[in-house]
């Protein structure tokens, strides 16, 4: 059954801007543009907090912000998050990622198996880099 809300992870946003996904990734990530797609606050924070990004660089990721639903903190992820920490050592902000997509019952969209795959009852599509 597909998910019917996502949640872009910070990298896949980056990969996306810098033409580094695949095809099929970048087709996949321009049909949740059409349609309604989430991050969370510390993606928001992650993507503008760059201080080397161009002007236009900047602007798309404003765009890009603009567009999507922003999960804050409220008590439900900040529960979540401590769990996920305790659970599994999973750094800060990717616990609340994480917890922002459990609470939300969001499909996470990441190229970052590493930090998440460990996290029981997260649900997360994996993209691929262009070769």
């Amino acid at each position: 059954m597909e998910p019917k809300n996502y949640l872009i992870d910070t990298n896949i946003a980056i990969y996306y801007f810098g033409s580094l996904l695949s095809k099929d990734a970048e087709s996949f990530i321009e049909s949740l543009f059409r349609n309604d797609y989430h991050i969370s606050v510390i993606n928001r924070i992650e993507l503008l907090g760059f201080d080397k990004i161009s002007p236009a660089q900047h602007k798309a990721l404003e765009a890009f912000i603009n567009n999507a639903t922003i999960f804050d903190l409220d008590e439900a992820v900040v529960l979540e998050t401590i769990k996920i920490r305790q659970q599994f050592s999973t750094k800060l902000p990717d616990a609340i990622i994480a917890a922002n997509c459990i609470v939300n019952d969001c499909c996470l969209i990441t190229n970052n198996t590493k930090d998440f795959e460990k996290i029981n009852g997260l649900t997360v599509k994996y993209l691929t880099l262009e070769k």
